[in-house]
């Protein structure tokens, strides 16, 4: 018996389960991480930003004793550092929720294709 197979014993119809079932997580993940809550902070906790996973800020808390009419430059620097913090917390998330989605996949020669080989 012949391989009719143009692709050569490639499974296209694997292929495409593989891919929906990855969307589909993918989707679910997305959606759970842009919900979570988290929290970045400069400043030994003087300066904190709440920020939802979607990257959507919620509130900034500053504590009364790093407020100096003097030295707004310092606060300006707490706020922003605390900023930079909650974004890159939010990366993470992001990264990890992507990474789960892939990493038990069996991407099969696609993984290769895709440069994560």
């Amino acid at each position: 018996m012949t391989d009719d197979n143009p692709l050569g014993g490639f499974d296209l119809n694997s292929l495409l389960e593989t891919a929906q079932a990855m969307q589909s997580q993918l989707a679910e993940a997305q959606e759970a991480q842009a919900a979570e809550l988290l929290t970045g902070s400069a400043g030994g906790g003087k300066v904190e930003v709440d920020v939802l996973g979607s990257g959507e800020f919620q509130a900034v808390r500053i504590s009364a004793d790093v407020v100096d009419p003097d030295d707004v430059e310092m606060l300006s620097d707490l706020v922003l550092a605390a900023l930079r913090d909650a974004t890159k917390q939010v990366t993470d998330l992001q990264a990890d929720a992507l990474g789960g989605v892939a990493g038990g996949m069996d991407l099969g020669g696609l993984g290769g294709m895709l440069g994560s080989g």
